[in-house]
């Protein structure tokens, strides 16, 4: 790639550009004027003689043969220059130096002068042809300065102030990264640049290029996707602006957004994407998901920058449903809830991750619990609060379609509640998950919503299996939403012989496999090999550390059935009577008996 020195007088001196080719942007099919598009950022170098400032005493004092007869003080910094060089060029000064009356020296201070002593530095050398080098770095303070000190061309042509706005507006705001670090740097000085209107050119300038079409972009733009760089010939992603931009500090970052939806252009994934990117840049531990290592009492001010992003963010995702994805929206709201979000906020996040709780995956809601009032691996009051929004809106579109079982609803629910009962697997797993909060998030979900028990049996299994310890009563109480006769044979089969599960639980899933297998039965052969599995499975459940009058009811059930035949089974029927315990069995009488 070939590099060309490019030369452009203004005024009298020289302003130097690395240029690396140009090109006319289109933006809805009206030409504008072309772009210099730059393989480095630009930068201007005004001035020719050697820098000739030295410190002494924290003064800063120019070597000349005339002695200096004007101190300017700015805060903590004394300059011993010379009226000759500086009262020309600055019309402040001018007017101050002719209201003051005369001596051999003249001290002035400017305290308030933008950019402090630095930005007046440069403009001091600029005043005595000294080499100084501007870009979008420092352009902005230098700017402020030479308005403050009047430097236009109505004091002196080719003056300092017309030469920084020519090179503002014709080679920074073209520039791409150009306009967003000049953008960043006007933080230190808004008002100033407010009123400059730095800040509305900037913003303009680089919504304009954001709406670019994608065929049309050609400047230089970061992009670090993992396996992107990897690609051959690979083409400018569709959302190849929102790594840049997200160096902007919020407000700014909040202004340049607003301006790029206001069009109505962009896609709300593409506006969701940017928001991403900026969460993942802004909030340290958003990708980790772990927050260990951060003191909030160390931390304060670092807690309160991440709680304006999280607030900020949340009110510019777009209302659209899939602007953003619930992984996204899940991560945001436990990270709400740790830094201490706004109510507002949290509520909002809340309801639009209900909004999209089907889309989730089982990751998605495995949320570290971060509270200091327990010790669960997992957040699931969480993720109880989030599926009990969606449960809400769920009623509410049914109610709507006066019916529960419209089929987009029905096959909604029916995926959540697969999510939740793998969820519960995951949270069955942690030693510390209590009775209650497991029982509440699985009975939380609607008995329309499973089609099958399987997993939901799987995961009290599971839970059995970590959780030892607990008692008979809760081991009911936590098998009291499984619905035996949703279980597959295979299931239930397996359920039988669980010295694990609770009585109650085994004798259900003992009738109604007795129930599929002597409706399936056609020959007296298989109805004996019925009373063998069952015989086999009460010497099993025996096995289990029963109380007294349950070992006495299994027991007369056992010798009932060592009876065989269908008079045997008639017997088991009347004296265990299994549809009562089914009955009783059921969640609503728990529930009932509990209160």
């Amino acid at each position: 790639m070939m590099r060309v020195r490019l030369l452009m007088i203004i005024g009298f001196e020289r302003l130097a550009l690395t240029l690396k080719k140009s090109t006319v942007v289109k933006t809805n099919g009206h030409s504008h004027i072309p772009y210099l598009v730059y393989s480095k950022m630009k930068f201007m170098k005004i001035g020719t003689k050697p820098d000739t400032f030295y410190t002494q005493d924290a003064s800063r004092i120019l070597i000349t043969d005339s002695p200096n007869d004007l101190v300017i003080r700015i805060n903590n910094t004394t300059y011993h220059l010379h009226r000759s060089s500086l009262v020309p060029k600055c019309g402040l000064l001018s007017r101050l130096c002719t209201d003051s009356e005369e001596s051999d020296s003249l001290t002035i201070e400017l305290n308030d002068i933008p950019g402090g002593a630095d930005a007046f530095e440069l403009c001091a050398k600029f005043c005595y042809g000294i080499t100084i080098n501007l870009s979008a770095h420092n352009l902005v303070s230098v700017l402020c300065a030479s308005k403050f000190l009047r430097m236009s061309d109505s004091v002196e042509k080719g003056n300092l102030l017309p030469k920084l706005e020519a090179f503002f507006h014709s080679c920074v705001l073209p520039g791409w990264k150009d306009s967003i670090v000049t953008l960043q740097s006007t933080v230190k000085l808004p008002e100033w640049c407010e009123n400059l209107g730095i800040i509305r050119k900037c913003i303009d300038s680089i919504v304009e290029k954001i709406l670019t079409p994608i065929a049309e972009v050609s400047w230089s733009h970061t992009y670090t996707r993992p396996g992107y760089a990897k690609r051959k010939h690979h083409s400018v992603p569709r959302d190849w602006w929102t790594e840049d931009i997200s160096d902007l500090d919020l407000d700014l970052f909040r202004c340049v957004i607003t301006a790029a939806r206001s069009t109505f252009t962009l896609p709300p994934q593409l506006i969701g994407e940017a928001l991403h990117v900026y969460t993942c840049r802004w909030l340290p531990y958003f990708k980790s998901n772990s927050h260990s290592g951060f003191s909030v009492k160390e931390n304060e001010a670092a807690l309160e920058r991440h709680r304006r992003v999280v607030n900020t963010v949340v009110n510019m995702i777009p209302a659209d449903k899939g602007s953003v994805s619930e992984g996204f929206l899940l991560r945001l709201v436990s990270i709400a809830n740790f830094v201490g979000a706004s109510l507002t906020t949290k509520t909002e996040l809340i309801r639009k991750a209900g909004l999209q709780l089907e889309e989730a995956t089982l990751e998605d809601l495995l949320l570290r619990s971060h509270s200091s009032s327990h010790h669960r691996r997992y957040d699931t009051d969480l993720v109880a609060t989030i599926l009990e929004s969606f449960l809400m809106l769920w009623r509410r579109q049914s109610s709507a379609h006066h019916s529960s079982n419209n089929s987009q609803l029905l096959h909604s629910i029916r995926k959540v509640a697969k999510l939740i009962d793998s969820y519960l697997q995951a949270v069955a797993q942690d030693v510390h998950m209590s009775v209650s909060k497991f029982m509440s998030l699985a009975e939380a979900v609607p008995d329309i919503a499973r089609e099958s028990h399987d997993r939901l049996y799987k995961a009290i299994n599971i839970y059995l299996k970590v959780h030892p310890e607990i008692s008979k009563e809760e081991k009911k109480q936590l098998c009291r939403s499984l619905d035996c006769q949703k279980l597959s044979a295979e299931v239930r089969a397996h359920a039988v012989k669980n010295e694990r599960m609770p009585l109650r639980t085994v004798v259900q899933a003992l009738f109604f496999d007795q129930e599929s297998s002597s409706k399936g039965a056609s020959s007296r052969l298989e109805s004996q090999e019925l009373f063998s599995r069952g015989k086999e499975t009460y010497t099993d459940i025996h096995k289990l550390n029963l109380g007294p009058a349950e070992t006495a009811s299994i027991g007369k059930a056992k010798n009932i059935l060592e009876g065989g035949g269908k008079r045997g089974e008639e017997k088991i029927r009347s004296s265990t009577d299994p549809k009562k315990i089914v009955r009783t069995g059921s969640r609503s009488e728990h529930r009932s008996r509990d209160r």
